[in-house]
């Protein structure tokens, strides 16, 4: 019954959100969210009017609304069809009111936007600079973890534009574009004020960092603990269960 009320696809399923009671389309064969954005989601504090650059399925918007019940949420996806499997998910949700999923080219969101007109940006960018590795021949896949359809560049630029000044960017990258990020960022006037380390063990060097910056602040950079994923016997540790709302489970 379900699945015909909400018109699923080939491939298609509806997974209930870590640590809520929303629901989001998946398709395994095309896309569905990795930890990194629940790690981001989960990092970020939404406040005000929220917008989140490569929304993919959606995940983030629906996560921030769920934990913080902010105003109003814009996920901005260039790919038609996986905007429409986050736009199905915003409706499955009944939150049309609240997140509003736009298929558009993120360079282009000064044509669509005011300046300095959003409080608080996310974004799970692609990680791979264009033709530093092999390219996924699934386009999708490639545009999600590739630069293809815009850079670092591109997003940090476009994020100074919106943000109102004392405004909140928050990002979740790979630790070797750390110079790269923090150079993007000063150059757009968006000062980084904490970074958080993931670490797969804590005896395993990071492989993702989380980032939080504000436009126009003060240099003033501090460092939280590192996020530990596993403990040492593989289990997941008690921080990652509780950032899936599974405490004592």
């Amino acid at each position: 019954m379900l699945k015909e009320k909400v018109m699923l696809k080939e491939n298609e399923r509806i997974d209930i959100i870590p640590g809520s009671d929303l629901k989001i389309i998946q398709n395994k064969e095309k896309f569905s969210y990795g930890t990194d954005a629940i790690f981001l989601s989960h990092f970020a504090k939404g406040k005000g009017t929220v917008m989140d650059l490569g929304t993919g399925t959606g995940i983030i918007p629906l996560r921030l609304y769920a934990k913080d019940k902010v105003d109003k949420i814009y996920g901005i996806e260039i790919q038609e069809e996986v905007a429409e499997v986050a736009k199905r998910s915003i409706e499955l949700n009944k939150l049309d009111d609240k997140i509003s999923i736009i298929n558009m080219d993120l360079k282009e969101l000064p044509m669509k936007f005011g300046k300095s007109t959003m409080d608080t940006i996310t974004t799970n960018p692609p990680y791979m600079k264009s033709g530093g590795a092999l390219v996924n021949p699934k386009e999708n896949f490639a545009i999600s973890r590739h630069e293809i359809t815009c850079t670092l560049e591109d997003i940090i630029r476009v994020t100074e534009y919106l943000l109102k000044p004392l405004g909140k960017f928050y990002m979740v990258h790979r630790p070797d574009r750390l110079v790269d990020i923090i150079y993007l960022l000063r150059k757009y006037k968006i000062e980084p004020k904490y970074i958080r380390f993931i670490q797969p063990k804590i005896s395993k060097k990071p492989n993702l960092i989380l980032i939080e910056a504000v436009k126009t602040g003060k240099p003033d950079l501090k460092f939280y603990e590192p996020l530990i994923v596993y403990n040492e016997d593989g289990t997941y540790t008690d921080e990652i269960y509780k950032i899936y709302g599974r405490i004592g489970k």
